[in-house]
């Protein structure tokens, strides 16, 4: 049972949306495509090569594949839903077209380290069997973009009214921001790997631009990204009650800081922060004193020794 207890929240998540009156048709399919998805582009291929990195693929153009849907089959005020499917599309794009070209390129053709730090866990908690362990943890992403992921696109995408509430205004204004933000870290650090190996140096510590403030500016910035679709759900989440039950209403609004608390713990524990550190601290001499000096996750000046 240890192996399974990862998707339990998932399958409990995707248990609740697919019992609403509102939106569960949109739900179920969604669903039904995301396990097509999953079972074409990640599970078969880490089954023939027991590299979980397909998952990078299959993840973002998972979120693609949600937007899509939740465009078509969603019946709110079609601006809103227009909007909301924009943001997911764009979100799984930018990272879901790298992926594409990564393969392109045969860098899938070794595991990223972050899922060589995965075994390392599993070895602790005695899952010994990796070929089960990596089928598990690549179909909890897949129910993620079934169950979590989706609570805040189709409970915007369900609200039919024409006006649009303060709080959607500024969870727009959060995405965008934190969008452009993910971005741009993307690009610093792009441009640091590339003046470092014109100028012949290696192993060095990406500390520029907005590396300065946090270890991981790209991940926080992620994160910020799904908070601003929560926040911007909130109204969207309100308007629900009396068309859902007391309870269902209630679990929306406990899966929607679930979907944060989900993305938070992925970024910093399981495939983000922590991950990349465990490799980096190892290979990179100055990494451990940028560790002392600069904040994981969240952004803030410089620690003075």
């Amino acid at each position: 049972m240890k192996y399974f207890r990862p998707l339990y929240p998932f399958l409990l998540g995707l248990v609740l949306i697919l019992s609403t009156a509102t939106f569960s048709t949109t739900a179920m399919i969604n669903s039904l495509l995301q396990a097509i998805l999953f079972l074409l582009v990640v599970c078969i291929p880490i089954w023939r090569t027991g590299r979980m990195s397909y998952v990078d693929i299959g993840w973002p153009w998972g979120l693609v594949l949600l937007g899509l849907v939740s465009l078509i089959y969603s019946d709110g005020y079609w601006l809103r839903s227009l909007i909301i499917s924009a943001v997911v599309i764009l979100v799984g794009l930018r990272m879901g077209l790298g992926a594409v070209n990564m393969w392109r390129l045969g860098l899938l053709q070794k595991e990223f380290p972050r899922y060589q730090y995965q075994r390392i866990l599993w070895q602790q908690e005695g899952k010994n069997n990796t070929a089960l362990a990596l089928q598990v943890d690549a179909i909890s992403q897949g129910l993620a973009n079934a169950s979590f992921l989706a609570f805040p696109v189709f409970i915007i995408a369900s609200n039919r009214n024409s006006e649009f509430a303060l709080l959607e205004l500024v969870g727009l204004i959060v995405w965008v921001l934190a969008f452009a933000m993910e971005s741009i870290a993307d690009m610093q650090k792009a441009r640091f790997l590339r003046a470092m190996k014109a100028e012949g140096k290696q192993r060095q510590v990406c500390n520029v631009g907005l590396w300065q403030y946090c270890r991981h500016p790209n991940y926080f910035a992620e994160w910020m990204v799904w908070n601003a679709l929560v926040i911007a759900a909130i109204p969207s989440w309100l308007a629900l009650r009396g068309a859902e039950s007391d309870l269902v209403w209630l679990l929306l609004g406990l899966g929607l800081l679930l979907a944060s608390k989900f993305m938070y713990s992925t970024l910093v524990f399981i495939t983000g922060a922590v991950p990349s550190e465990y490799y980096s601290a190892q290979k990179r001499p100055g990494y451990k004193e940028y560790q002392q000096q600069t904040n994981r996750f969240f952004p803030g000046p410089k620690k003075h020794q």
